[in-house]
């Protein structure tokens, strides 16, 4: 992970008098002494590591109220969920490789929010497409697909629950995202109503619906994962994690995956071995691995719309593709059959 340094955290600072006696003493034992050195991770305004000169400790922290995040209620809601998800999700037994949540260390809503965690190393997901993407690497995105579908297969089993799925919430994402591109002047009249059309045509499917619940990442993005050797993942940022079809977190990283491959190759099935495989990785870790891979892709490709509208928003995304973006999640819609 990419990360400019800023300078030294000052001594006065409250921060400083927390990382030292309240984070440290987790890490490294009682510290005498700390001079955190601190870098902003790239990707991120509000996320920065703290690196101590004295003992090499280093520990991520996240801030939910900043100059660009105002709302002190939210900020402390957000900061609350992400610290007991972390928490939650290490209880399932997701804090031992292969398998592993960042430890949470802390949380401070007075000091803007924050959560702090262990700093990781790994490589991210998004690497790992780049490599296959300019050289060459696409036998190693392979076997981290797989690494990731065993990760992402074990969170969601570990937490199934009794209640079924409500896909209501996913159309109501869909109406946001359409309406968002809307009023950015993205999509026209005819394509907000034929994405409502469609909405109500995977609403009507009873698949959509008969799953039951399990705990979802809710931001798997590429970003979001990090690998080490064999089958090693590690992932943090669980602000959105959630109750909800475990075809969220699986779209997402196949919307991801398409959307990489088109921006590089304007071809629209260039990702499909990736995605097939990664599908298919995922669905061997169930009783009935066939029907599984049924099942999944019966309902994938109005997930893999939602990723491909939520990156369309992006002003970084170049006006090409975003168009791309956008017919591609509308194909996606049409296979609501």
């Amino acid at each position: 992970m990419n990360k400019r340094y800023l300078g030294h955290l000052a001594d006065h600072d409250p921060l400083h008098y927390y990382l030292q006696y309240d984070i440290l003493p987790q890490i490294s034992g009682p510290a005498q002494h700390a001079d955190f050195r601190v870098f902003q991770l790239t990707g991120s305004n509000d996320v920065y590591l703290y690196e101590d000169r004295y003992s090499g400790s280093k520990v991520v922290g996240k801030f939910f109220l900043s100059a660009r995040k105002r709302e002190p209620v939210r900020a402390a809601k957000l900061m609350a969920r992400e610290f007991d998800n972390l928490v939650l999700l290490r209880n399932h037994g997701l804090n031992a490789m292969p398998h592993y949540v960042v430890r949470p260390l802390g949380r401070n809503q007075w000091l803007n929010c924050i959560v702090v965690v262990e700093y990781c190393q790994g490589e991210t997901l998004s690497a790992i497409i780049q490599d296959a993407l300019f050289r060459g690497g696409e036998s190693r995105l392979y076997r981290k697909l797989t690494a990731l579908a065993y990760f992402l297969a074990t969170l969601h089993n570990r937490t199934v629950m009794d209640t079924r799925i409500n896909f209501q919430e996913d159309c109501a994402y869909l109406d946001r995202l359409t309406g968002m591109l809307h009023n950015m002047l993205l999509i026209d009249h005819d394509q907000t109503t034929e994405l409502a059309w469609l909405r109500d045509q995977w609403r009507s499917q009873e698949r959509m619906w008969q799953d039951r619940q399990v705990h979802v990442h809710g931001d798997a993005t590429p970003d979001n994962f990090l690998f080490g050797n064999g089958l090693e993942v590690i992932t943090f940022d669980l602000e959105r994690s959630k109750p909800a079809d475990r075809v969220f977190d699986v779209g997402r990283i196949a919307g991801e995956l398409k959307h990489f491959f088109l921006q590089k190759t304007g071809n629209r099935h260039s990702a499909e071995p990736f995605i097939g495989h990664f599908l298919w990785e995922y669905s061997c870790h169930f009783p009935d691995r066939l029907q599984t891979f049924k099942a999944i892709t019966g309902r994938i490709p109005f997930h893999i719309s939602l990723t491909l509208l939520r990156i369309a928003r992006n002003s970084w995304i170049e006006p090409t593709h975003r168009r791309r973006l956008i017919n591609e999640a509308i194909i996606n819609l049409r296979r609501f059959t």
